[in-house]
């Protein structure tokens, strides 16, 4: 039977290049959120390293079976009782290539679900700002939706926030809260962020529940912060700013149903054609 209400937190964090205080950290905050009485725990993307140079990357990223940190955190969520969302890891898959996965593990401390960033952050930013996520990590190429006692819960990781037709496609997978666990640079979250994760929460009728790394980190990189938890109406519930910490908000699923009914486009999608209509240049000459 599912339950109807439950407490989501997301733990913000300012990741470093040392793994095991990056762990620690976390399994402090972790161990926050659970003791205010959390019952899903989300942390944001690259929870175990921030590391941007490749060499300095793989010294460190080891392969699903052998990584440092799922252990702890898997071990971690057995003992709290929690759903503990990594928001991700980095993986080993070859010499060169990583997967920035994300994990969902149980209560009991198993692997309820996994899921590989799809849509690689390849950008350069004003002020020489510029990142090429897809020199070291290999795209995942699959959706994915999870089950929780209290609906399905749809995964994403940062920059997949940009690709609407991601979360379309969960939501109409029967997914109730969209995952946006992030390292969003400081010079796009403030132009973007609350705008792109309203709108994602507003068009689906969802939670989107949004954990971030926030100020400057240890490797120079700026990332923006203000965790969010937003309701399918567009409402913000809890907001963190800049420094690390917890936010908690009550979630009441059946708010996911009230929002969908007053507004049913997921219900109104409909397959279409594109026309490309002639330039007048063209229908005047013919």
């Amino acid at each position: 039977m599912t339950e109807h209400s439950f407490k989501a937190a997301c733990v913000q964090l300012r990741t470093g290049q040392d793994m095991q205080a990056n762990i620690a950290d976390a399994v402090s905050l972790i161990r926050k959120a659970a003791g205010e009485g959390a019952d899903y725990v989300l942390t944001p993307e690259q929870t175990s390293l921030m590391e941007l140079k490749p060499k300095a990357l793989f010294s460190q990223v080891r392969t699903e079976d052998n990584d440092l940190a799922l252990p702890a955190f898997r071990a971690l969520a057995a003992e709290l009782g929690v759903w503990l969302h990594i928001g991700s890891l980095a993986i080993r898959l070859s010499d060169d290539k990583a997967a920035n996965r994300s994990f969902l593990i149980a209560p009991d401390g198993t692997i309820a679900a996994r899921y590989d960033k799809v849509h690689m952050f390849d950008v350069d930013l004003a002020g020489g700002e510029s990142y090429r996520e897809s020199q070291t990590y290999q795209a995942g190429d699959e959706a994915v939706v999870a089950e929780l006692p209290w609906g399905k819960l749809g995964l994403s990781i940062c920059y997949d926030l940009r690709f609407p037709h991601l979360y379309r496609t969960l939501s109409h997978a029967g997914a109730h809260f969209l995952t946006v666990p992030a390292a969003f640079t400081r010079q796009t979250g403030q132009a973007h962020w609350h705008t792109l994760l309203r709108a994602r929460a507003i068009e689906n009728g969802a939670f989107v529940l949004a954990a971030a790394q926030g100020g400057t980190h240890e490797n120079g990189r700026e990332t923006y912060g203000h965790s969010l938890i937003i309701s399918p109406w567009g409402d913000v519930l809890a907001e963190a700013y800049t420094d690390p910490g917890v936010i908690i908000a009550e979630i009441d699923v059946s708010a996911v149903e009230h929002a969908r009914g007053r507004i049913p486009s997921l219900s109104h999608d409909r397959p279409f054609a594109l026309v490309k209509a002639e330039a007048p240049e063209a229908r005047s000459a013919s």
